[in-house]
């Protein structure tokens, strides 16, 4: 079989493995946001320590490491491209002001509602696709002329999608309001920041993990609010 399965592909695997699992169920009967939220989240973990494992592999061949790099390009498009969008959708779907809406007869500007939403949300995967294809090209040109780890990022990266989002997710259960305008407006500002023109500095082990101990905390209190405590 062509492609790479030795244990340094394995979190990128299941990356896009949780991602596809969270975009079969928000896009799937009425849509279930929180599911996807929860894999937006699991692929957001895997992310954050796969090219720290990749590395500890010391006789990859220069095939082995471009082909880690494509395949991690190609799996985060789905995950933090993709899911958020399909999360997005789900949240239309279970809109309360929508359903409002349509009830009393507005279906016209349900339509044109829904049709504003889902260009919100295909600009916002073409961001994601944009920017991590200029990625991968300033990566492999800065390869050669300075090699090791990048230090900085131009721009937002992608994977901070998987903060953004269950955050404005977890705002649903503290106020009275339908958070569906908000996601797509977060949608919006957070396309446009992946294609800004700014640097922040790559974040070290320790950064890595407060980001994880967030999205863990964020795991925990859409379980128990969601679930538990059984709130909207």
């Amino acid at each position: 079989m062509i492609g790479y399965y030795n244990y340094t592909m394995i979190l990128t695997y299941m990356s896009l493995i949780f991602s596809g699992v969270g975009i079969f169920a928000s896009l799937s009967g009425g849509g279930h946001p929180y599911i996807g939220i929860f894999a937006l989240l699991a692929s957001g973990l895997c992310d954050a320590f796969d090219g720290r494992v990749a590395r500890t592999k010391k006789d990859r061949s220069e095939r082995e490491c471009r082909f880690g790099v494509q395949v991690d390009s190609l799996a985060d498009v789905v995950a933090f491209g993709v899911l958020p969008a399909c999360i997005g959708v789900a949240t239309l779907r279970c809109s309360p002001l929508l359903q409002e809406l349509f009830a009393e007869g507005g279906r016209t500007m349900v339509l044109i509602a829904r049709g504003l939403a889902y260009a919100v949300l295909l600009l916002y995967m073409l961001a994601a696709l944009i920017r991590l294809a200029y990625f991968n090209v300033t990566e492999e040109e800065r390869q050669k002329t300075e090699g090791g780890a990048r230090r900085y990022f131009t721009g937002l990266p992608v994977t901070s999608a998987a903060l953004i989002f269950p955050t404005v997710m977890l705002l649903q259960f503290i106020t009275p309001m339908d958070i569906t305008p908000l996601y797509l407006g977060v949608a919006v500002l957070t396309g446009f920041a992946f294609l800004a023109k700014f640097q922040m500095r790559k974040p070290g082990m320790r950064g890595v993990l407060i980001m994880v101990a967030i999205g863990a905390a964020e795991f925990i209190a859409m379980i128990i609010l969601r679930y538990c405590l059984r709130l909207r």
